[in-house]
């Protein structure tokens, strides 16, 4: 058999309460391509991307395969309005469950009439399939770093920004800037006077 990856775990192993551990390579990997990821202009390998360390108890039941327990790490990403680096952390309480790929619910753009898919209670809404003698891990690991980074992620909530006209970080700085963003679209209509 080949050797197993750092996420996976064979089926015949369960029940087992295991330790998986996640290298800030990996979640510079896993976050690449994410706009707020990308604006820290960081290298391959950045050491500060993150980390992360899932503390699980995985068992089977019939064909299905729990995951209980705890994750917990960091990760860093941009600040939408100063482009400093953020860190985020995590603490999150897991408890998932792995189906075969044959029994997952079929999509219904995916279902063909008549068909359908396996019923799941609502306890079961985090599902990920796997196949034969192996699950791994690693979608649940790489989900917890790419769901946790927000649409406009702050360094502080008070962030003043970048200057829009010379790119100044207000919070460190003062510009000679007007502070009024000027549209020059919106120029037609500077002299017009509304009546009540």
């Amino acid at each position: 058999m080949a050797k197993l990856g750092p996420y996976q775990v064979l089926v015949r192993d369960l029940p087992t309460h295991k330790t998986f551990e996640v290298a800030p390579e990996r979640v510079g990997e896993w976050l690449r391509g994410l706009p707020m990821r990308d604006a820290l202009g960081a290298p391959e390998g950045d050491p500060q991307a993150g980390k992360g360390a899932a503390d699980l108890e995985l068992y089977i039941d019939e064909t299905h395969v729990f995951a209980n327990g705890t994750f917990n790490g960091f990760l860093t990403v941009a600040c939408s309005r100063c482009v400093e680096p953020v860190r985020l952390d995590l603490a999150e309480q897991l408890r998932v469950t792995f189906m075969p790929k044959s029994e997952m619910p079929a999509d219904d753009d995916d279902a063909e009439e008549g068909e359908e898919g396996a019923e799941v209670a609502s306890e079961d809404l985090d599902l990920f399939p796997y196949d034969g003698e192996v699950v791994d891990l690693e979608p649940l690991l790489r989900e917890q770093f790419v769901l946790a980074v927000p649409y406009a992620p702050l360094c502080r909530e008070d962030c003043k920004g970048l200057c829009p006209q010379c790119g100044i970080d207000r919070n460190t700085d003062t510009c000679e800037c007007d502070n009024e963003v000027q549209d020059h679209r919106w120029a037609a209509l500077d002299g017009l006077v509304l009546d009540d």
